[in-house]
């Protein structure tokens, strides 16, 4: 039991520390969001009942703007740091998709 809990101590200390380097890496140049986000992002503000695959789409565009659900469920920045998330979603959603209705 007691090796368990250690690796999974050691787990969630690499998991955190690679997180912090991936968010503190190089800053991202180019387009954030795939053209099938913006598409999917796109489909959700026309207030349709949503695909799964919007939903996916949805949680990756929010995970790549800085957003980590806790997995504990603990989180104390909630939901201050989704709110924040999705609001830079929403501005490359604004400045990197076309504005065309979904298909």
């Amino acid at each position: 039991m007691e090796k368990l809990t250690k690796s999974c101590s050691t787990i969630a200390a690499l998991t955190l520390l690679l997180n912090g380097y991936a968010a503190a890496g190089v800053p991202h140049s180019g387009r954030h969001l795939t053209p099938t986000e913006c598409h999917d992002l796109a489909a959700t503000k026309s207030n349709a009942p949503r695909t799964r695959s919007q939903q996916r789409s949805e949680l990756s565009a929010l995970s790549k703007a800085g957003y980590n659900p806790s997995p504990w469920r603990d989180d104390p920045n909630y939901p201050a740091d989704l709110h924040a998330a999705q609001r830079r979603v929403d501005h490359w959603f604004e400045t990197e998709c076309k504005q065309s209705p979904p298909k």
